[in-house]
């Protein structure tokens, strides 16, 4: 079976940035499974994937515009502290999810820097505006079953 949408698709994959430096791996883990053409995976590998079938072997580049969008400064904001009411210790580095004005999740940002009363913060995804480089390696792919299509990811 070739890799189509609503297919059930593992992959073992080795991401790596422009410098050849690996920002994520399924190396000793089990192969990453998926629906395929749900928007479970970044659009520029999902479409490179598409019509492949299991023992394929590939090496995909993918854009930041098809993968974790271009880097956006206005993302990058100084909050005042207190906004991180109850939170003792902010250091670069953590994550925190905002909420919207009726409470539910937001999005995710990532402490930039924190000096004094002020925290800037970042809402941009960490790989955005990267060039993605994947080694994947197709493992199997399947027909989902009922209940995967209905729940929309894998079982």
């Amino acid at each position: 079976m070739k890799v189509e949408d609503h297919a059930v698709v593992l992959i073992h994959y080795v991401l790596t940035n422009d410098d050849k430096e690996v920002l994520d791996s399924s190396e000793g883990q089990e192969p990453l499974a998926y629906l395929h053409g749900t928007g479970h995976l970044i659009p520029g590998l999902e479409a490179q994937l598409l019509g492949k079938a299991a023992g394929d072997k590939m090496q995909v580049t993918v854009e930041p515009v098809d993968g974790y969008g271009e880097f956006n400064e206005e993302m990058v904001q100084t909050i005042p502290r207190n906004v991180f009411e109850g939170v003792e210790t902010i250091e670069p580095g953590m994550q925190f999810q905002t909420a919207n004005e009726d409470g539910s999740g937001g999005q995710t940002v990532t402490v930039v820097s924190a000096e004094n009363d002020e925290v800037t913060i970042d809402g941009n995804h960490p790989l955005a505006g990267l060039t993605l480089h994947f080694a994947v390696d197709i493992v199997e792919v399947r027909e989902a079953s009922a209940e995967e299509l209905e729940h929309g990811h894998v079982h």
